[in-house]
């Protein structure tokens, strides 16, 4: 939520041909950043479990491979810019903006760190408070700088990564202390990234198929298109973000599963965080999916065009729940065959992307090549991807274990239905004012309080229990 007064500023301020060249060139960089932490994100977990070494040296090893994988991507960037500014001038800072990824990657290894441990209060800190803010206020005061403001929007996301970095750092100096005797082992590294390999690959993927439209879509589109499917596409991600949350606590949980055999638990905690998350994902997507053309206004003028692309999206993300779940437990129990799954799905919505985008040409050739709606082709891809996704994971855990991993249950179909006839009334007789005003809350506890009575039940209602409260419940 701390991202939309940074896209309002930049929609206000900016302007969306500034946001999509913005948005194109974040997402280069952060792809490589992906591939640069060689999967430690989930991979560490294992390597802290094995206690053969104390764990600030385990910790330095992962930060040293990431930070000169990293180091590597970066220097190709700054050597040839173009690549993530393909189809604009090179300027200013521009060349510079590639060197972000280093201080990213040692945020997300030293996060990673932090989670094997339970400690998610780092990742709120730097990711939900420090990150977002640094990058709204730095845009917010460059803003008013004309020397500054061509590269202010990505002076500011550099500031973010740096603050999000010192932010993560020190909480994990705090807990494993300084790698004192520790020293640099080659041969440890190149262990590390050879064992990492399948994890880097499967968050890649994953992290591909959430950008990889973005990425096409800046080939065939105009800039200003760009910018409206990113903002359309911060808002989708709102209910990705509660997924991210549960990362750190599911990944230990399912090690440590794994190790035992204990396949039971592994199901129970698949369908109980996955319940949860759809849970949440469903509520945001049916109430955001209502209001969107309203919410999307509010970033400027012309943005609420691309409500049909933010709907798609947000029932991508719900499509998308139970394979990401489900890839909490692939990647420790199936690594291959989970990355393959995941090549397989991306493939698809690499193809379903630039036909659907090259298709919406044919079938619409008056549509302006400016119009936001340009990305409907996208967003489409997106959608049926995630639903592909969930269906290959799903299939490959019921081989792998004989639980029902699935969160979903028969009480999202009349919740639903309601929500639908409340969604359409609210969009049918309130003015775009009153529709965010009164309409949006309304939904939001019409959606709260049917799930509450209906949907959590016994163990459901662990999550907004106490943390000593959930330790005493037997």
């Amino acid at each position: 939520m701390a991202r939309i007064p940074f896209l309002v500023i930049a929609g206000q301020f900016y302007g969306a041909e500034a946001l999509g060249r913005f948005a194109y060139a974040i997402m280069i960089v952060e792809l490589m950043a992906v591939l640069a932490t060689l999967g430690l994100r989930r991979g560490i977990a294992a390597e802290l479990a094995k206690q053969e070494r104390p764990p600030a040296h385990v910790i330095g090893d992962a930060l040293l491979a990431a930070v000169l994988m990293a180091s590597i991507g970066a220097g190709i960037m700054v050597a040839v810019p173009e690549v993530v500014f393909p189809a604009s001038k090179i300027s200013g800072l521009d060349r510079l903006f590639p060197l972000s990824a280093l201080f990213l990657v040692g945020s997300e290894v030293t996060l990673a760190a932090l989670a094997y441990r339970h400690n998610v209060q780092a990742a709120v800190t730097a990711r939900a408070i420090v990150e977002p803010w640094t990058i709204t206020l730095v845009a917010a005061a460059l803003a008013f700088v004309p020397d500054w403001k061509p590269d202010a929007l990505i002076m500011a996301y550099a500031a973010s990564m740096v603050m999000a970095f010192i932010a993560s750092v020190i909480p994990c100096v705090r807990m494993y202390g300084l790698p004192v005797g520790w020293s640099p082992r080659p041969a440890q590294l190149l262990l590390i990234m050879k064992a990492n390999w399948p994890l880097a690959g499967a968050d890649a993927v994953d992290w591909a198929m959430r950008r990889i439209d973005v990425i096409i879509l800046g080939q065939f589109a105009a800039p200003a298109v760009l910018g409206v499917y990113y903002v359309a596409q911060q808002f989708a991600s709102l209910p990705q973000k509660l997924k991210v949350t549960f990362d750190p606590i599911l990944a230990p949980v399912i090690a440590h599963g794994v190790k035992a055999k204990d396949y039971g638990n592994i199901g129970q905690q698949l369908r109980q965080v996955g319940f949860w998350i759809i849970s949440a994902q469903l509520g945001i997507a049916l109430c955001l999916g209502f209001t969107g053309e309203a919410s999307m206004e509010l970033i400027g003028d012309g943005f609420g065009a691309g409500a049909g692309i933010l709907f798609l999206l947000l029932a991508a993300e719900v499509l998308y729940v139970t394979g990401a779940v489900s890839e909490g437990a692939l990647v420790y129990m199936a690594r291959h065959r989970n990355l393959m799954a995941s090549l397989i799905v991306l493939a698809a919505q690499i193809a379903m992307t630039l036909v659907f985008v090259q298709l919406f040409d044919v079938i619409f050739p008056d549509v302006a090549e400016t119009r936001p709606v340009q990305g409907i082709g996208a967003a489409l891809a997106v959608a049926l991807a995630a639903l592909l996704s969930s269906t290959l994971k799903v299939s490959l855990m019921h081989h792998l274990i004989p639980e029902r991993v699935s969160g979903l249950r028969w009480v999202f179909v009349p919740v639903t239905i309601v929500m639908v006839a409340a969604g359409f009334a609210a969009m049918t007789f309130l003015p775009p004012f009153w529709l965010l005003a009164a309409g949006l809350p309304s939904l939001v506890a019409l959606y709260a309080a049917m799930m509450w009575l209906f949907g959590f039940k016994g163990p459901d209602r662990l999550l907004f229990t106490r943390l000593s409260a959930a330790k005493e419940t037997p």
